[in-house]
């Protein structure tokens, strides 16, 4: 088991998003959250990650973790290089196979603040992708990707997942990820 959470239940401010929220993932599954802006996806993510504490509930999260958020989480001094470096020494690895998976090893001596969008986006993948976690957790992973960056994020899944990983994502933008399962959040609480 990668991850299993129980009975969870998220309040953000004065507003129940969801509760009673259980889930499983298993080695080599992968889970697509969708549903409307403001549901929880985010926050159902951030719990999983253990970035936020659940209103009720159990996490279960045996193994290491990847997480994929908005921000790059790269030093924008740095070169590209240097960047994936700097996480790829506290996480024991190397980024050079997963830049090229990515399509981006020749940006490597390129400051990340002179990135495109899709190229910081592509360099937070590769961070991801290099960390070595058996479990990744993508929040909105196809922002700012154009369609030959999707390819390559479908790649880097259908990989991650033949060796043993699991993907639990969030996304509003469809994604080539095989057999996922999905849960819609739909914002009823009942």
């Amino acid at each position: 088991m990668m991850l299993a959470l129980r009975d969870i239940a998220c309040l953000r401010g004065d507003r129940l998003l969801f509760e009673r929220l259980s889930l499983e993932l298993a080695a080599g599954d992968a889970l697509v959250v969708t549903g409307a802006n403001g549901v929880g996806k985010s926050s159902l993510l951030r719990i999983a990650a253990g970035l936020l504490r659940p209103s009720a509930g159990t996490i279960e999260r045996p193994g290491r973790v990847a997480w994929l958020g908005e921000a790059s989480a790269l030093d924008g001094d740095r070169t590209l290089g240097q960047a994936l470096d700097f996480w790829a020494k506290l996480d024991g690895t190397r980024p050079d196979a997963a830049m090229a998976q990515m399509g981006i090893a020749h940006l490597v001596r390129v400051p990340v603040r002179y990135l495109s969008t899709g190229q910081r986006r592509r360099a937070a993948i590769a961070r991801t992708i290099a960390s070595g976690a058996p479990l990744w957790l993508l929040d909105e992973p196809a922002n700012g990707l154009d369609a030959e960056g999707i390819e390559r994020l479908g790649d880097a899944i259908r990989a991650h997942r033949r060796t043993g990983g699991s993907v639990f994502t969030a996304t509003h933008l469809p994604l080539p990820i095989d057999d996922a399962a999905t849960l819609m959040l739909d914002g009823a609480i009942a």
